[in-house]
């Protein structure tokens, strides 16, 4: 019996579910639809964040996201980044108005998919973090999958580890005094930019 790791394939979508030796007319693409058509969800939309900056980066988005790896994206270049999403607007009911924005810069143990262990020394395993914020805040028009309604920075590592104010999170305020405002077409200039600067 193989218990090693398994790999994930990229599927269609045309998948279809099996019972008794026959195919089922429901598809792989229905469950996707199911499960995260709501954009907003915090666990979607951090997913699609992800998506997001690897499309902007170029990276290989024909292999599929392997969520348990120390950090979420290898650039062209060998670049690791780690993705972080907020929203301003939430599915749920907002009665005490927009959610404010910080996000997770927690140093962890890391852990190696391939050997199952967990490293011994908390730390931050990616060159570059990506912050991600879905800015707009209209329900009526809200659609993250518009490009101009998110508002990207960017930090290395070695520029988070100088961030003294906290080693858990940063604010957006925070984050807008050190670092530029960035359109969706400047990620992959400022992420290079980034892993280079000392």
């Amino acid at each position: 019996m193989n218990l090693g790791r398994k790999l994930p394939s990229l599927k269609s979508g045309e998948e279809r579910l099996r019972s008794n030796g026959t195919f089922l007319p429901t598809r792989l693409l229905d469950f996707w639809r199911w499960s995260v058509s709501d954009l907003l969800s915090n666990a979607t939309r951090g997913v699609l964040a992800e998506f997001l900056v690897a499309v902007g980066l170029g990276c290989d988005t024909r292999t599929p996201r392997n969520e348990w790896d120390k950090f979420d994206l290898t650039t062209p270049e060998g670049v690791k980044v780690e993705v972080k999403s907020a929203a301003y607007l939430q599915s749920w009911n907002q009665p005490s108005g927009l959610s404010k924005i910080s996000f997770s810069i927690k140093e962890a143990l890391p852990w190696d998919a391939d050997s199952n262990k967990q490293g011994t020394t908390k730390g931050r395993s990616a060159d570059v973090y990506v912050f991600c914020l879905l800015h707009h805040t209209d329900k009526d028009t809200v659609d993250p999958l518009d490009l101009d309604q998110w508002t990207f920075f960017v930090r290395s590592i070695r520029e988070l580890d100088r961030y003294t104010r906290s080693r858990s999170s940063i604010t957006l305020k925070s984050l807008q005094a050190i670092t530029p405002t960035l359109k969706f077409d400047q990620l992959d200039e400022e992420v290079r930019a980034a892993h280079s600067r000392p």
